[in-house]
């Protein structure tokens, strides 16, 4: 399994209510329309500060899990391919030169129940 998290920034401009409106009702359907993407993508919203006031960098952190290496090489081949209108569409609500994401070794720690 390969897990990975991106690092999300919204438009300049867009609220936050406009920004959550538009990925998940524009940005998530083009993605899951897209070959055999992740099997599990999930969208993390910040809040705009966090307990101690401080501002959040970011405003979505997402979490994508993919089959193997080749799923996610394969997808994101799809995903960058001229046409494939994933560019234009994070254009219209994302600041993509803050954009950050990597892939990330996941552990999981469920409590004896």
């Amino acid at each position: 399994m390969i897990t990975t998290m991106a690092f999300l920034k919204a438009r300049e401009g867009m609220s936050r209510e406009e920004f959550v409106d538009y990925y998940e009702n524009h940005h998530v359907p083009l993605i899951l329309g897209i070959g055999s993407g992740p099997f599990h993508y999930v969208r993390n919203y910040l809040p705009p500060r966090d307990e101690q006031g401080f501002p959040a960098e970011f405003d979505v952190v997402t979490h994508m899990k993919f089959a193997d290496a080749a799923t996610r090489r394969t997808w994101l081949s799809l995903v960058l391919a001229p046409g494939s209108g994933v560019a234009e569409d994070e254009e219209r609500f994302l600041d993509r030169s803050r954009t950050r994401s990597w892939i990330v070794e996941e552990r999981v720690t469920a409590p004896d129940r």
